[in-house]
């Protein structure tokens, strides 16, 4: 086994994670994000000790479930996502992970729509893993909602793959990395894990 294999497998998924992936294939239209990738947001979840976390994107609960993992006793991660075939199957996940409902708070409707509701400087984390589209815009709500010190992370960051085949999704992927590096509030890290996983931290006051 090739180090980056090694690397890929080093934290596995167990029975909870292993079902939700299973929701996902079987209600179709949403790919789970991979070990790698959730091992490394539970990590950087509990680097910052975080207590409050939203996410853009349920699913059907993987990352939730690598989320809360991470995230400090008795936090709160609130999930948007805008299918509620999702929504239902993510909350049967959570409950499977052992983690009581109102840890969750799950929010049906457009992320466009629900971060302008959520208050300014009380997240700890924000993490995307939604259409990389709205990437962009995505990135200017998290550095509202986000505390000093906090950690924005964005999943499919890199323009690779089936992006090239979209020009649209293409393009904003480029200019979200070309949004974080330039901006000085920001100290970023593009890791290659997956299609991409895009992280930063927003500096101090």
């Amino acid at each position: 086994m090739g180090p980056l294999a090694y690397a890929a497998e080093y934290v596995p998924e167990d029975e909870p994670l292993l079902a939700a992936r299973a929701y996902a294939a079987d209600l179709g239209g949403t790919e789970p994000v991979q070990p790698a990738v959730g091992a490394t947001i539970r990590f950087l979840a509990c680097a910052v000790g975080a207590r409050t976390v939203v996410e853009i994107g349920t699913g059907c609960g993987s990352s939730g479930i690598w989320l809360l993992r991470g995230m400090r006793p008795g936090s709160t991660l609130t999930s948007v996502d805008i299918e509620p075939e999702y929504q239902r199957m993510a909350r049967k996940a959570f409950t499977q992970a052992g983690f009581a409902q109102n840890q969750c708070r799950l929010i049906l409707g457009r992320a466009l729509d629900v971060l302008p509701r959520l208050s300014d400087g009380a997240y700890d984390m924000v993490f995307c893993d939604a259409d990389v589209r709205d990437y962009p815009d995505y990135l200017i709500a998290a550095l509202r909602l986000l505390r000093p010190g906090g950690v924005v992370a964005f999943n499919n960051a890199l323009p690779t793959g089936t992006l090239r085949d979209d020009p649209e999704a293409f393009d904003s992927t480029t200019d979200l990395a070309h949004q974080v590096r330039g901006d000085d509030r920001l100290v970023p890290v593009l890791i290659p894990l997956g299609n991409g996983l895009l992280a930063a931290v927003k500096r101090g006051d």
